[in-house]
């Protein structure tokens, strides 16, 4: 069997696609996941357009932290986009993440919120869903959906924001979540 036809046109999208992802904030493995190029080519490519090394270690694998209260709220914003987005455009997995993240961004920057979900989380975030590892469920009191896991009961299940942990909305540190 042949190697494949190596593509200048193919290379230059790759590249294109790498450095939206960085500027995004993508780290290396998310790169490596979503683009063909060589690891050599996508630290070379880093290192130009965020002018430093990318960072090092795992990325997190729990689906614990889209679970708590905040980042709840934040994951299921970001999730509530995603699936709107793509039963409405017809994109390739990478151009309905990134669009959905930049949706998000702006909805929490109108909100004047702080944003808590980064491009890797949303991106594992959505890994975590079509893995059935996560879902979302209808809110019992709101009828939002929101991120749970896959076994939650739909029928008794509140949200969040209709019964938010008892210290919930205290915090005074700018751009965090206030219940009035």
């Amino acid at each position: 069997m042949s190697a494949p036809v190596k593509s200048v046109l193919n290379e230059s999208k790759q590249i294109e696609r790498a450095a939206l992802l960085i500027q995004m904030g993508a780290r290396m493995q998310v790169l490596e996941s979503e683009t063909t190029l060589s690891y050599e080519r996508l630290i070379r490519l880093y290192k130009e357009i965020a002018g430093k090394s990318p960072s090092k270690g795992q990325l997190p694998f729990s689906t614990d932290w889209f679970l708590t209260w905040q980042e709840n709220i934040h994951s299921s914003l970001f999730l509530n986009i995603y699936e709107y987005l793509s039963k409405g455009v017809s994109l390739d997995s990478v151009e309905l993440l990134t669009k959905a993240y930049r949706l998000y961004n702006e909805q929490v920057a109108t909100a004047e919120i702080e944003p808590l979900l980064s491009f890797t989380r949303a991106w594992r975030l959505v890994k975590f869903v079509d893995a059935s590892m996560l879902t979302r469920t209808k809110c019992s009191k709101c009828g939002g959906l929101f991120v749970t896991e896959p076994y939650e009961n739909a029928r008794h299940y509140t949200c969040g924001l209709c019964n938010p942990p008892a210290r919930a909305g205290k915090s005074k540190s700018a751009g965090a979540l206030m219940l009035h």
